[in-house]
Parts: structure tokens; sequence; C-alpha cells
């Protein structure tokens, strides 16, 4: 009778599984991944170890060959964001400082997109991928032999170069977007991989959208690309799509079924637009999957990534749990990443400012209520031990109070000291240009926090861009309750050598800023508001104002986003504006960049 009753089961979960889609005035049938569904229950006695085989990047850097390795995808998916698009010094600062985080591999990016992507991934292979502990930087391809030759010739000059190639595994995207057979799929699996590791040693493949792809069909997809010389595997939750028990399943299934998967590394990859990435990771790693491609904050196409600081923080302080899936005692103190966890904060910090990408107050772990606590029976609880409601140290995450570090005579070389301390490394022109803001704000403010430098210092080096073609010369605006507000601003332009005022009125004082900059930069792209925000760096009346403002070509729909920070937030508004404005004139003429996902064999 139970037999009959869970056979019946089966037929139903089978029957919802498939998904009709309309094309047209015919309607075709896709029958989605549905062998994991039948989730077993993850236990102890589910647990299997898996096997431990140093890599040479292991050895060479001493790292720990056991561990969850933390494959940072910020400046490559998480890149992909609407608006997100970052020059290539705002990406080797982001880069030197996962480098200092401890992320065992850096994405940097996806060499065939536009010139400035390679020249991106190729400046950060020769810098971050030659320091004394370095990461393995990693480029994406498609699975074109072009992409592969583009992304190696950039990455060849790390000391662990990688080559990432994929190619789409689902019967959806088959048919689709790639318009192959599953016999040509393997085919061009074959011969892709074959070619990237007659180039780089390292490789690793990913079969797109895997968690909706027949699972049979995936483990002959993986064999093949283990055969051919794959070091990687990669199992992407493209689409968000999955639950914890069915990533634990198909992993567990994976190592049962893939000709020679014990020699290589199973890495997953996935999307958050079920609000399930971080919980699909952890599941994943205790099926046996040994490297989380991730990014900081979350960011990323949609609903973001997997965040790498969330995943982090839930291996650090829940060990004695996972400690049994990786053949460890269940008190055992040793890491099971390579992170230095201290380095969260200011990383998350540093991304956030520099693609404009604000961090939600209640985000776990670098959200600003994190370790924030107003019911009275929590502050009673804190103040007699922190332990009654928080599970974590905030300063396990890098994150103290911001204490006075500077003031209006401090001098240069203490400002530099601090810098440093901040783990900022400038060069002697943009130290001055920081120190000169630095002064500024000293003269505004009598307290001077960590928080106030990071914010003032990011700003310069996010404003260095090719183009900087305008710029607020004067700004003066008069409103009140009973005041029709009005802004009188001068723009120079540094293409036209001019230097122009107009007034204009608006419906509050940053509208009629706005609107006489329009006017003002007539030669600018046509361009859409789509987002601005104010935020505060520090507590207190005299606190810096971050502004960001999203702008949206359109004749392209490209977007670019602005930012700046002023202790008088109309000021800082009209500065994130220009900035915008500069970045769209900068890309103005340019080829959109190749997005990975799309025209993937073209």
């Amino acid at each position: 009778m139970i037999t009959f009753i869970n056979h019946q089961i089966n037929i139903i979960i089978l029957f919802l599984s498939y998904l009709y889609i309309s094309n047209g005035y015919n309607y075709k049938i896709y029958r989605f991944s549905t062998v994991m569904s039948t989730a077993t229950p993850i236990t102890s006695s589910t647990v299997s170890y898996v096997p431990i085989k140093p890599t040479k990047h292991d050895l060479y850097t001493g790292r720990d060959p056991s561990r969850v390795k933390i494959f940072d995808t910020t400046l490559r998916d998480g890149e992909q964001a609407p608006g997100c698009t970052l020059n290539t010094e705002e990406k080797l600062l982001i880069a030197k400082q996962l480098a200092k985080l401890g992320v065992d591999i850096i994405e940097a990016g996806f060499p065939i997109a536009s010139l400035g992507d390679f020249d991106a991934v190729k400046k950060i292979a020769e810098s971050v991928g030659n320091l004394e502990n370095p990461p393995i930087i990693c480029g994406l391809a498609r699975a074109v032999a072009k992409d592969i030759t583009t992304c190696y010739d950039a990455i060849k000059y790390a000391k662990f170069p990688r080559i990432h190639t994929f190619l789409a595994a689902s019967d959806i995207h088959m048919e689709h977007k790639l318009k192959k057979t599953r016999a040509q799929v393997l085919e061009i699996t074959t011969e892709m991989v074959t070619l990237a590791k007659s180039l780089c040693e390292d490789v690793e493949f990913s079969a797109e959208d895997a968690l909706r792809s027949d699972p049979d069909f995936l483990c002959q997809l993986y064999t093949r690309a283990i055969e051919a010389g794959a070091t990687t595997i990669n199992v992407p939750d493209t689409v968000g799509y999955t639950t914890p028990a069915e990533f634990f399943n198909l992993i567990k299934y994976l190592r049962e079924n893939v000709k020679g998967i014990d020699n290589v590394v199973i890495s997953v990859h996935g999307h958050n637009d079920l609000g399930m990435a971080v919980a699909n990771f952890l599941a994943a790693v205790e099926g046996g999957a040994r490297q989380l491609e991730c990014t900081i904050n979350g960011i990323g196409e949609r609903a973001g990534n997997a965040a790498l600081e969330e995943l982090v923080m839930a291996l650090q302080v829940r060990k004695s749990y996972f400690n049994k899936y990786f053949n460890r005692d269940e008190d055992s103190d040793i890491s099971l990443t390579n992170i230095k966890t201290q380095e969260i904060f200011k990383t998350s910090r540093l991304v956030s400012s520099l693609t404009g990408m604000m961090v939600q107050a209640n985000k776990a772990i670098v959200g600003a209520n994190a370790f924030a606590h107003e019911s009275g029976i929590h502050q009673d609880g804190v103040l007699k031990n922190r332990r009654t409601y928080e599970i974590m140290d905030a300063e396990s995450i890098g994150l103290s109070d911001n204490f006075i570090v500077l003031g209006k005579h401090s001098g240069r070389h203490a400002f530099r000291s601090r810098l440093s301390d901040l783990g900022y490394v400038l060069t002697d022109d943009e130290l001055n240009k920081s120190f000169v803001r630095f002064k500024e704000l000293a003269d505004k403010k009598k307290e001077i926090s960590n928080a106030d430098i990071e914010s003032i210092v990011t700003e310069e080096l996010s404003t260095h861009i090719d183009v900087d073609r305008y710029k607020l010369a004067d700004l003066t605006v008069n409103c009140g309750a009973k005041v029709e507000p009005s802004a009188i601003v001068t723009v120079s332009d540094a293409v036209l050598g001019t230097n122009n005022t107009v007034t204009a009125i608006g419906t509050g004082p940053v509208d009629a800023v706005y609107k006489a900059i329009g006017i003002l930069t007539p030669n600018a792209p046509d361009s859409k508001l789509l987002e601005y925000t104010v935020s505060s760096v520090t507590a207190g009346i005299d606190a810096l104002g971050e502004v960001t403002v999203r702008l949206q070509d359109t004749n392209t729909s490209r977007i670019v986003f602005g930012r700046s920070a002023n202790t008088d937030v109309i000021v800082a508004s009209a500065i994130a504006y220009i900035n915008a404005l500069n970045r769209l004139e900068n890309i103005r003429g340019t080829a959109v960049p190749t997005h990975p996902q799309f025209n993937s064999l073209s």
C-alpha cells in the first residue's frame, strides 16, 4: 500500500514538473529536473566525505586543501547588475581588497565583452595575480574558440590563471538559445574544454542552468568535461530556481554518477530569485561541493547572487555543525575557509561605494542594523552578556566604533598612515586630492571618523574616469516653506572651455539644481534619472551625506551611476549627478559590452 502511494506521489510530482510555454499558437512542454525532487533528509547518516587532493595553488600558498574555496565573482557577475559598471581603476582597487580578504579565486571579468574588460582583467592578472600570496585569477569564456583564446590572453600573466568556460545544459536553453541538440552540446564541450586545457592548466567548466537540466544528461556532460581536462566542474542554479534539499541531492547524485569526479573540485553558482541562494549553497556543501561562487553584498543580476559574507560567516559561526562534513571533530576550531573575516565590513563598504549599490539596513552580517538592538529586553540582555542576543561579535567582521582618528591639525603623513591602516594604497596624485578633501571636511566637522575618511577617498578614486568633461563650479539654492525653490548653478565644460551659469526653479532644491545642470549640459547624452538616494555616513548633525544617482541613456538603455559625499547634501546631489553625466559621456559611442548569456555561441 505504501509503495503504491509513493508511486502515485511520484506521478503527481512528474506531472507538476512540466512547464507549459507559449510560442505563438504552438504549445511546447519542457520537463525541468525532478529526479532530485524526492528530497532525502540531510542528516549525519547522509555524510559522505570528499577526497582531499591539494592543488598547486594550495601547496604554493599553504592553504588548507580541505577548505571550502571561495570563488568571488563580484567583478564579473556582480558587475552585471544594472548600473554597476566599474572602470579599470575601480576593478583593480576591489581586486586588491578581495586578495586581502583572502578569497581563493577572483573571477576578474569576461575578457571578450569589450576592450575595457580585457584590459581590466589583464591588469588584475599582472598585479593581484602576482602578489606574495596570490589568488587564482579567472576569466569567463563562452564555449567558443575566440572567447577562450581571448580569455587566456588576458589571464596568462597571473601566477595561477584559470579559464572558466560554460555551455547551457537545460533543454529549454539548448533549443531556444543554442539551437543545438544534446549530442552537439557534448561534442562542443569536449572540443572547447580541450582547447582551454591546451592553453591553461586550470580549467573550470559550467553547465549553465544545471538545476533545470536532466541529471543523467548532466552526468554525461560533466564526464566529457573531466575527460577533456576540466579541473573544476561548476553546477549553476542560473535562475535561482532550486531548493536546498534538491541542490544537496543533485550534488550527491553527480558524485555517484560522474566518472572522474573524485579528481576535480565541485563548485556551485546560484542566484537569489527565490531568496534561497545562501541556504542552497550550504546544502550543496553538505552534499560535497567545495567551491562557492559568490559576490560581496550579494550583488548581481536580478535578485543578485549568494552573498559571500553570509556564506563565510555561516560556515564560521556554525563550524560545530559543518565540521562533520569535513571529517573533523565537532569542536574543531580550524576555519572552513581562507577568508580573513575582519576584512569583510571594509570590503562590503568599498564595493557598495564603488558600485553605487547601497546595502539595506537589515542586511545580514554587513547591514547597519545587523548588530543594533532597540528592544529594551534585548538591550538589557546584551548589556549583561552579549551572547544572549548576538551569535557573533561585530569585531569579527572588522566593524568597530567609528572613533576619532584625525582632525584639522593633522598633517599629510598622519593622513597617509591612517589610509594605510584602512587598507588604501594611493598614488601621490590620489593622495593629494584626497588630502585636500580631508582638510575641507575637517574645517566643517570637528570629529573625523574612519568612515568619513573611507567615504572621501572612495569618491576621489571612483571619479577618476577617462573623460571628466563637466565640473560643478558654483551652486546657490533658495528654498523655504513659503519660497519657490530655485537654484543658481555654474558648470564648467572642459571640452568647450566654457563656464556657464543659469537659474532654474523646481519642486524642491535638488530638483531645481538638476534642472539647471540639465540646461548647462546640452551636449551630454540624453538620460533619464532612475534612482536618487541619500544616506548618512556616520551619526550626528554634521555627518557626511552620501548621494547616489543612477541614470539611463535613453538611446542605448545603458545605466550608469554617480556618487558624492558632502556635509551639504545639496552639493553632494549636484556632484553625484554630474559624475553620472561624465560616466555617460565616457561611454558615448562605445560598443555595448557583450553579455555572456546572450548569443552564447556567436
